[in-house]
């Protein structure tokens, strides 16, 4: 997946300047984007703060890190189970 130029607080920030009264096609020309692009970030993005991405990140971190847990362990557990069937 291409990395966004732009960060998640950068995109937090020009969203904001929208909100606060400027006009899409202005702001979309300043910042080098292009319309659609403003449109899917505000669908992504739309009343968050920074501090809320990044507790946003930190619990998909999480999750991701206990979904490879559980699946190590379902691995584990289906070949354990496997040697037992064999040896009764």
């Amino acid at each position: 997946m291409k990395k966004s130029r732009f960060s998640e607080s950068q995109i937090v920030a020009i969203l904001k300047e929208v909100e606060l009264g400027g006009k899409v096609g202005e702001t979309c020309r300043k910042h080098g984007i292009s319309d659609p692009t403003y449109y899917k970030w505000k669908n992504q993005y739309a009343g968050m703060s920074v501090s809320h991405l990044a507790q946003m990140r930190e619990l998909q971190d999480e999750n991701a890190k206990l979904k490879r847990m559980y699946a190590d362990l379902a691995l584990m557990h289906n070949a354990l189970k496997d040697v037992v069937e064999r040896k009764l």
